[in-house]
């Protein structure tokens, strides 16, 4: 089975007000807004994040990105106005920044300091 695609999702109570946020985070506007409840961005290649409206599932998400630059996305957090927490848990393997949107949904941004670790 080969996936050749992946839309990953992050319910928000409000998509309206989180627009603004993930405007925010992502250093730009939506690539997408295929209705009134939903705003797409692409992040690399065939891999996307779209924001859903959906009140009872807000909040709950957990979202790793593996990035190549992870002192570059810091910058453009800090320049962005995004807090983040640093957490580092084995250095010779990664580096981690933990950023936590408004309704507390989770993403990772990680970067593989390992050869070893990377695909």
């Amino acid at each position: 089975m080969a996936i050749q695609e992946a839309f990953t999702s992050v319910a928000v109570d409000n998509l309206h007000s989180a627009l603004v946020w993930y405007e925010r985070l992502m250093g730009r506007q939506p690539d997408m807004i295929p209705n009134d409840n939903e705003a797409v961005w692409k992040l690399s290649g065939k891999a996307w994040l779209y924001i859903i409206g959906d009140a009872q599932r807000a909040g709950k998400t957990l979202i790793t990105l593996i990035v190549d630059d992870l002192d570059g996305h810091v910058a453009e957090f800090n320049e962005r106005g995004i807090s983040f927490k640093f957490v580092e848990k084995d250095s010779k393997i990664y580096r981690r920044v933990v950023v936590t949107d408004p309704e507390g949904n989770t993403f990772q941004f990680t970067e593989l300091t390992s050869q070893d670790n990377q695909a």
